[in-house]
């Protein structure tokens, strides 16, 4: 009778401590290079004539809004959890949209010369107007705050994904498509075994670019659009009210789902492509 070796418990225990050790090195810059920019930012604070509160004082005067993150009376006064969730729905539809009209017409142009010359010089024109530019087209389209917050978002994230997706197509070495026409693949062979993992490194550069912009373009929307639950117009209601704390906290809630979205975005690249998205 075969008998079965088991590892001790706490092996697993070990296990995770260890990897824990490796990591605090790591972990260390960063924790200092913020203490440092706090404590910095609190001695600009204590400065005579100084008008922005220093992180003491945010702390004090947004702590009910840090311990309660989930209360909700309706309307638009709602916790700050609400104000980011609905933030981030537009920003979930909008983005999906974009990556899916992006890849498609980055893949277009990208295996079409002719379609590349007579769309490139009008994505060019697009792509370099500002977010903030589009709002009052969007309104004066859509006629309602909501889907115009949701064209924002999707005409300012649609362009890194529709340009880094079409250098990836027009990448694609010479020799995978020598071998596709020697091994005389149908089209949707050559799709999806040539194109798509080829192009795939590209297509992720684009929709982590494209993470941050729509983040951005949502705050810089809902900001303008008065009267919706979301961060942006938190923080402008909060200005309004003179209320810089708020805006302030707001402000690092931001920063750090930013930084959240775009670790998330890396880590589903990392699952598709071994080696990529560090």
């Amino acid at each position: 009778m075969t008998t079965v070796q088991r590892r001790p418990a706490s092996y697993n225990d070990n296990s995770f401590v260890s990897r824990l050790q490796k990591q605090i090195p790591e972990l260390i810059p960063p924790a200092l290079a913020i203490l440092v920019f706090l404590a910095l930012w609190q001695l600009f604070a204590w400065t005579p004539g100084a008008t922005l509160p220093g992180p003491i004082q945010v702390i004090q005067e947004t702590w009910p809004l840090i311990q309660y993150p989930f209360y909700d009376k309706g309307g638009i006064d709602k916790g700050l959890f609400w104000q980011i969730f609905a933030s981030l729905q537009r920003v979930a539809i909008s983005y999906t949209l974009s990556a899916i009209v992006g890849i498609g017409l980055g893949i277009l142009i990208g295996t079409n010369k002719t379609i590349n010359k007579a769309l490139d010089p009008l994505f060019q024109l697009l792509r370099t107007v500002p977010p903030l530019a589009w709002v009052p087209i969007s309104l004066a389209a859509l006629r309602q705050n909501e889907p115009a917050a949701l064209f924002v978002i999707f005409i300012t994230a649609i362009w890194p994904i529709l340009i880094n997706t079409a250098v990836g197509v027009k990448e694609i070495p010479s020799d995978y498509n020598n071998v596709a026409k020697v091994l005389q693949l149908s089209k949707k062979e050559y799709f999806f075994n040539i194109l798509i993992p080829a192009a795939l490194p590209y297509i992720f550069t684009g929709l982590r670019i494209a993470i941050g912009l729509a983040w951005l373009a949502i705050i810089a929307a809902e900001i303008v659009m008065s009267g919706i639950v979301g961060i942006g117009f938190f923080i402008w209601d909060a200005y309004q009210n003179n209320n810089v704390s708020e805006v302030i906290l707001a402000l690092v809630y931001i920063g750090v789902v930013g930084l959240l979205l775009d670790k998330l975005m890396a880590w589903i690249q990392t699952l598709i492509l071994p080696g990529e998205g560090k």
